[in-house]
């Protein structure tokens, strides 16, 4: 890595990821310049490039303020992820499922939410060997070309059902468009590996190639996923 803001913006990652890991709450600039070592002009440069490589997203009212850093979140979009001492906020069902798989000091977590229609409440303990189980669906609303056009909004309608007749009922009651609904066992496949590697420096994120073969490999199918079919 040659270029020195590059080298930068990557020494802020690294720093905010590990933040996020270690408190469950994101980083200010004033966190990041004293666990950097740069200056804040340099931090908030940094934040901006990460926001445009889609690395975090920044609230558009307050570009020192970090919303999301999948998968965790600094706002409350439907989970909270209980480790053995932290508490993070879930930025939605895939993010959720995908934070213990990250973080390999921790064995498992208890994910809980509510289902969206019903207010049922639920609870798994999520670990890496296998999917919990359960008999509950989730429902992505937003197909995964058109995500980033609202990142915020498409997370905050990643959400787990207690059953598809809760999605349709959901969906009749919101008139919103059905999306892709999977069970536990592929939304646990779906979060498994999908962020490897981001807690580590010169960590580089799947490109639409990859991303789509890994789509098909953990069983998901569709032009929902950008896949044939």
């Amino acid at each position: 890595m040659n270029d020195p803001s590059a080298a930068k913006r990557e020494q802020v990652r690294v720093a905010l990821y590990a933040h996020f890991a270690r408190t469950g709450t994101a980083p200010t600039p004033a966190d990041l310049a004293a666990g950097t070592g740069l200056a804040h002009p340099e931090i908030r440069d940094a934040l901006a490039a990460l926001h445009e490589h889609r690395d975090l997203v920044l609230d558009t009212q307050n570009r020192d303020r970090i919303l999301m850093a999948h998968p965790f979140a600094a706002i409350p979009l439907g989970f909270s992820v209980m480790g053995t001492s932290t508490l993070w906020w879930g930025g939605c069902a895939w993010d959720s499922f995908a934070i213990p798989h990250l973080l390999h000091d921790e064995p498992d977590v208890l994910v809980a939410t509510r289902c969206p229609a019903c207010d049922t409440p639920h609870a798994w303990v999520v670990g890496r060997a296998a999917p919990p189980a359960g008999d509950q669906v989730a429902n992505f609303l937003t197909p995964v070309p058109r995500i980033w056009n609202d990142v915020v909004h498409s997370c905050a309608n990643q959400r787990l059902f207690c059953s598809a007749a809760c999605v349709e009922t959901w969906l009749e009651n919101t008139g919103q468009t059905p999306g892709y609904v999977m069970d536990l066992a592929t939304l646990w496949r779906l979060a498994s590996d999908w962020y490897r590697g981001r807690m580590e420096s010169g960590y580089i994120r799947r490109d639409p190639a990859s991303a789509t073969a890994y789509f098909a490999q953990v069983g998901l199918h569709g032009k929902f996923w950008g896949l044939p079919g």
